[in-house]
């Protein structure tokens, strides 16, 4: 079954992340609309919004139909691209293009060693995870300290963790499909999930590097 679901995990994960980019520019094109997504409330709901979608499709995946799995992950896509629009308002069209072609080849990379180590990556989840948290919690404290230095260094650590998370996720996603413990089109949904917010973070983290702002 691996051979089968990881084309399917790859090709729901590019038509996710090809629905948020093409959302997000196209909001971003209409600039009233982007700064009223962006401003107050509504930005917060939206990010709320994809917490939920998050949580609601990795605790329900393998009770709920694939058709509710599909829907709500194009859902959750969506819900990205909105708050995704200011990544167009900050930074130039070409420099978003070309941070998301190094992102594609580092991402690339690191998913083909998830697939094809015979390295047992079980262990190094764990402590991702940490890790994550960590970059997390130190990143909520450098919204009060405003350091550039410190941003950057968490940016070249968080890249370090979610490569890491890459490989880890591809092995993964193999593993459950060997051991049948999430329906096929299921397992699909949840694997691009998983991979779609690798990318996501990965991209994200490369572009506050390389990226130029926006004239």
């Amino acid at each position: 079954m691996t051979n089968k679901i990881m084309p399917k995990v790859f090709l729901w994960m590019f038509i996710g992340l090809l629905i948020t980019f093409l959302t997000g520019y196209y909001v971003a094109s209409h600039e009233f609309a982007a700064m009223k997504i962006l401003g107050g409330y509504k930005y917060i709901f939206l990010v709320i919004l994809e917490f939920a979608i998050v949580i609601f499709l990795s605790a329900r995946i393998t009770k709920m139909s694939p058709t509710t799995a599909k829907i709500s992950f194009l859902l959750y896509s969506i819900v990205s691209g909105l708050t995704f629009c200011g990544i167009f308002l900050v930074y130039s069209l070409s420099s978003v293009m070309y941070v998301f072609l190094i992102t594609a080849i580092i991402f690339g990379i690191f998913a083909f060693i998830g697939y094809v180590t015979k390295i047992d990556l079980t262990k190094i989840g764990t402590y991702l995870i940490m890790a994550l948290i960590a970059i997390i919690i130190c990143s909520i404290i450098n919204i009060f300290i405003n350091s550039n230095t410190f941003e950057f260094i968490l940016s070249i650590i968080s890249i370090i963790i979610f490569v890491g998370f890459t490989a880890y996720d591809v092995q993964k996603i193999q593993r459950m499909s060997n051991y049948n413990l999430i329906p096929e089109e299921n397992l699909a949904i949840y694997g691009a999930l998983e991979l779609y917010l690798d990318f996501i973070n990965l991209f994200i983290d490369l572009l506050r590097i390389f990226g130029k702002n926006n004239n």
